[in-house]
């Protein structure tokens, strides 16, 4: 413990430095005036639960739309990965049912639990002890290395042939993903895998604002690497090892490899990106020839 103690306070030291040399934020008051509007007018529980389920219900959708617009601009189908299999009505239509049945049905009670994790490990609303963007992205990155380990393994044992027709087959009913299938999965694989996002929650939360950034960020990662279209420039290719919409479209095409969900050291330790490295090894000796 006190090992990682250690780390963590390394970790934030640097962050902390960081910080300080960037100039204050100009919004920084227009948002603590927003903050404690809310603070004064809703409860904790309130904030917790109804704040965060409308969060995630508008980050869902509004990281999906683009995804869904690109299906009717033929400028962008250049960057559909597999562009023999476009999307249709008919699956967007199911997907969607899908959604709305866990969102609500499955995620919801969730979300209500909320409130009562942040009283039990003690985790702070007001404005005061808010970390700045810097520590919340740094925290973001640390979440995503713990849930990305989860995930992997998990994610993996699902792939078992005696458990992956009874769960995760669910996920793999679209060979051709689309942003909005990101959390189109069984009930039971929206709490094994889901489970994975609250770990990083326990280690690193020091203020319910970091709940919103982590959703926030989980929600862009899985929605683009579900995208189908590989886009030149995407920001999210700057964080370092990340596997990115060709990669984890490789998975739903091959359904063998490519395990994780954001980053590739997983599967390059465990050598279970040997298949899909094989595969583009091949598409460029094409374009060679």
């Amino acid at each position: 413990m006190a090992v990682n103690d250690s780390v963590l306070s390394s970790a934030y030291l640097a962050v902390d430095y960081v910080d300080s040399m960037l100039p204050d934020n100009p919004l920084q008051q227009p948002l603590k005036n927003a903050w404690d509007y809310i603070l004064n007018n809703y409860t904790k529980f309130q904030i917790a639960t109804w704040g965060s389920l409308i969060v995630h219900e508008f980050i869902y959708f509004l990281f999906c739309l683009p995804g869904f617009l690109f299906q009717f601009i033929p400028f962008m189908q250049k960057y559909k990965i597999q562009q023999d299999k476009p999307e249709t009505w008919e699956k967007q239509w199911k997907c969607f049912k899908m959604l709305l049945f866990n969102h609500f049905f499955i995620q919801l009670p969730m979300i209500c639990g909320t409130y009562h994790f942040t009283e039990f490990f003690g985790i702070p609303y007001d404005w005061d002890t808010m970390p700045r963007w810097t520590y919340l992205l740094a925290q973001c990155f640390g979440c995503a290395v713990i849930e990305d380990a989860w995930h992997y393994f998990l994610h993996r044992l699902l792939h078992h042939k005696r458990i992956y027709k009874y769960i995760h087959k669910v996920h793999h009913e679209f060979t051709s993903p689309f942003g909005m299938q990101a959390e189109y999965a069984h009930p039971l694989e929206t709490i094994i895998l889901g489970t994975g996002f609250f770990i990083g929650i326990m280690v690193f939360c020091n203020h319910v604002t970091l709940l919103w950034a982590w959703v926030t960020f989980r929600l862009l990662e899985t929605i683009d690497v579900h995208s189908g279209y590989d886009i030149p420039m995407n920001p999210l290719h700057l964080v370092p090892f990340y596997a990115g919409a060709r990669f984890h479209d490789f998975h739903h095409m091959n359904f063998v490899g490519n395990y994780a969900s954001t980053f590739t050291w997983w599967d390059k330790i465990f050598n279970t990106d040997s298949q899909y490295n094989s595969y583009h090894q091949k598409l460029e000796e094409k374009k060679i020839k």
